[in-house]
């Protein structure tokens, strides 16, 4: 008998980045980067655990912008691309480094993990990342759930119901075109939950989603058992709550596992280092550094740092998912002692920390679930979805406003280096419900391509990750310039609508740039 169950949540979520009118764009690279550092090891490592027949299980999500990235035909040619390149540079760097033994074994190691990649990718899935992911939803190992379609900050769209309904059924379409089924879960963007979320959740048939742990604490009533069993909230849904005790012994930068001086240092990539010319041998010029992925040092705590030890790594990544799993052992038997339900740790992470941020983190996945289902003291690893089914009885609770932010709010979404962007977001959102509702009135036909193109620069305005970049200071620039953008094409687009007028060359460069959602449906709209 177990003491309790835990229930792993990847999210896996990228901002659509694609640009056609440019042979190469810096931006493009976060898809890729992702695809090889990330989701390719993920896939790699879950399908070599369906053929063991072990019994794991892991949640994830896979948004609608990013399914859309790794489904489309230039992106998929051009993550393959990406993938030549780092197996010819990775091909040099073995020559380069001939006269030194401890960087030749790196840039060795890199060749043959780099060439590995590219065959798994470019042959045994045919560059079909998401089709790969939907074949383990359908072996039982991971369970795919839903999120809003460009991950818009929902409570911000309170005001705007149609908006925010738009958003969430516009996701739940897209769910069912990558995925053949419907979605039982929902990943909210953020962890952000705020009144009137419910209502069109219940709408799109989802059963549940998650809230940080102050979401649920904070609920009317308090919650009886805490945050270690779901609550069903007024409308009916399932509400989850994530645990920071588990989560933050994984990211935090201070006492997380990937700050060990033995893992792999993220910063020090040798596209930084190496002088130009040699870049320029594999990687064209475009007026900037760029990562390779080719890292040679280790987090070391100090420098200079020390040259990456591949054995070192891997050896702290065994020490730290043993203790990963006997921490959860010993929450879960303290948490049954006090409980009178079976106890449930939740801990959601972004997907792209196993592998990018960490570049151990698929290895530490997978020794961690390894030794979940098969230590003599196993945890029960689970899915929500599966644990309402074992356990559908829950109290009633009315979740509180909440986020996964700094101080768990709007702040980051919402302070002044982005709150420029509201008002006009918040008027094109008034503007596309107007438009929709005229157009419905007036018999336009449901594929109207001008009211589709006009909800696609909405939605992808709306997009969270733009707000996030301006309060960073992460490629403001590029974020300010996207958010700006969107809104003109939707301004242009919408003259159009109002006009009765035609610009078949203005909406043909539209739908060729922002070529998501291909059958959206605007009606969500009116």
């Amino acid at each position: 008998m177990h003491a309790g169950s835990l229930a792993l949540i990847l999210h896996a979520h990228l901002p659509f980045v694609r640009h056609p009118e440019h042979e190469e764009f810096h931006e493009e690279d976060w898809l890729f980067e992702a695809v090889v550092e990330t989701y390719l090891p993920l896939l790699t490592m879950l399908r070599r655990l369906v053929v063991e027949r072990l019994p794991v299980r892991l949640t994830l999500t896979l948004t609608p912008p990013l399914c859309a990235m790794l489904r489309d035909p230039l992106l998929r040619a051009r993550t393959a691309r990406y993938l030549d390149r780092g197996v010819e540079f990775s091909h040099r760097e073995v020559e380069r480094t001939a006269s030194d033994p401890a960087l030749n074994e790196l840039a060795r190691f890199y060749l043959e993990r780099l060439t590995g990649l590219r065959e798994f990718y470019q042959h045994e899935i045919e560059g079909d990342i998401v089709g790969a992911f939907a074949e383990l939803q359908h072996d039982g190992v991971v369970e795919i759930i839903a999120c809003a379609a460009t991950h818009g900050f929902l409570p911000l769209m309170e005001e705007f119901p149609e908006a925010l309904r738009a958003q969430i059924l516009i996701g739940r379409d897209e769910y069912r075109e990558c995925f053949g089924r419907d979605p039982v879960g929902i990943w909210l963007p953020e962890c952000a939950y705020g009144p009137g979320i419910e209502s069109i959740l219940k709408e799109a048939n989802l059963r549940w989603f998650v809230v940080d742990a102050h979401g649920l604490m904070y609920g009317t009533p308090r919650p009886p058992f805490a945050i270690f069993s779901p609550c069903c909230s007024p409308s009916g849904l399932a509400v989850f709550a994530r645990d920071r005790e588990s989560s933050r012994q994984v990211w935090s930068a201070r006492d997380g596992y990937p700050g060990d001086p033995a893992y792999r240092d993220f910063y020090r990539d040798i596209g930084q280092e190496l002088p130009e010319e040699l870049l320029a041998q594999v990687y064209p010029e475009v007026g900037h550094r760029r990562n390779t992925g080719i890292k040679y040092h280790r987090v070391t705590g100090r420098e200079p740092k020390e040259i990456y030890r591949r054995d070192w790594a891997l050896g702290a990544v065994e020490a730290h998912a043993t203790h990963f799993l006997q921490s959860r052992i010993q929450q879960l038997r303290h948490l049954a002692e006090l409980l009178p339900v079976e106890p449930l740790v939740l801990s959601p992470f972004d997907a792209e920390l196993f592998g990018h941020w960490w570049f151990e983190g698929p290895e530490f996945l997978e020794s961690f679930l390894r030794q979940a289902a098969t230590g003599a003291d196993p945890v029960h690893l689970t899915t929500p979805t599966r644990y309402l089914i074992d356990h559908p009885t829950m109290p009633v609770v009315a979740p509180s406003a909440s986020s996964w932010g700094n101080h768990g709010y709007w702040e980051v979404w919402l302070n002044p280096s982005n709150a420029w962007i509201y008002p006009h977001l918040h008027d094109a959102a008034r503007r596309m419900t107007s438009a929709a509702r005229d157009a419905l009135a007036a018999g336009v036909p449901v594929a109207d391509r001008r009211l589709r193109q006009m909800a696609r620069e909405l939605l992808l305005a709306q997009s969270s990750d733009w707000a996030f970049l301006m309060k960073t200071g992460t490629a403001r620039a590029y974020a300010e310039k996207r958010t700006r953008d969107h809104l003109l094409r939707f301004s242009r687009l919408e003259e159009l609508v109002g006009d009765g007028a035609s610009d078949d060359a203005l909406l043909a460069a539209c739908e060729e740039r922002d070529n998501l959602f291909p059958n959206l449906n605007w009606q969500y709209y009116a």
